[in-house]
């Protein structure tokens, strides 16, 4: 279907609905911004219907762009941080690999072995078994990497956050933390998950668009992740 047809039930084309999503996972902007930015090209759309297409379209284009992620490092890193979700401390697990793509991101109500087991079957459902596991010293961690079978074989190690030694996890953290603010916090556990699956895939889209390689190298890559971007947004609108 060609780009600019609209989609069933939308006023819109596929390219407009599909460059406000990218706009919203790829920099820290609020819905009002996005629609500001349209706006001033002549495009009139309100907030509260890029929010629907964000909300729509947003889990469809995190299920292609996982597909079309490359095989990932056999070296994991995870982290845990607390958020608040209406005042209530939740924890959001993460986990990433030797080169800084994330792997996959959790929200869960408590910080326990209980929780670190669902995180690692979580892991283990889309990827292979790792030969290094990186962690905080919380010992729920040691214990829920003692329980799978697939997971006998990995080396744990424990490092000290805050002597810098898991840099890589620390600031993968650090996009959430500036959209968080941007948001206000978040509202409801099942937006701010799917909202936060799909920020990492688009994260880990422009991993190497913004990096110390020559300039040509830099564009190449970004027109790659903008053409992968725009493949997968129209297979969901």
């Amino acid at each position: 279907m060609p780009d600019d047809v609209k989609p069933y039930r939308h006023r819109f084309p596929k390219s407009i609905i599909q460059h406000a999503v990218w706009l919203y996972h790829r920099f820290t902007l609020s819905y009002r911004d996005i629609e500001e930015l349209l706006l001033q090209r002549g495009i009139q759309v309100s907030h509260e219907t890029i929010r629907d297409w964000c909300e729509k379209f947003g889990p469809t284009i995190t299920k292609e762009l996982r597909k079309r992620e490359p095989r990932r490092g056999s070296h994991w890193h995870l982290d845990e941080v607390c958020v608040k979700i209406k005042g209530v401390k939740h924890w959001l697990w993460r986990a990433v690999d030797e080169h800084g793509a994330v792997l996959d991101v959790l929200l869960q109500e408590h910080r326990d072995t209980d929780a670190a087991k669902t995180f690692f079957t979580k892991l283990l459902s889309g990827y292979e078994a790792p030969t290094t596991i990186h962690t905080d010293k919380l010992g729920s961690y040691g214990a829920a990497i003692r329980e799978p079978p697939e997971l006998h074989g990995a080396e744990h190690r424990e490092v000290i956050s805050t002597a810098r030694c898991n840099n890589l996890i620390e600031q993968s953290h650090r996009p959430t933390r500036n959209q968080e603010r941007s948001q206000k916090g978040f509202k409801d556990i099942e937006k701010a998950q799917k909202f936060l699956d799909l920020h990492a895939r688009t994260s880990n889209l422009h991993h190497h668009t913004r990096t110390t390689v020559i300039a040509e190298t830099r564009r190449t890559n970004q027109r790659a992740a903008f053409q992968t971007w725009s493949e997968v947004a129209l297979l969901a609108a």
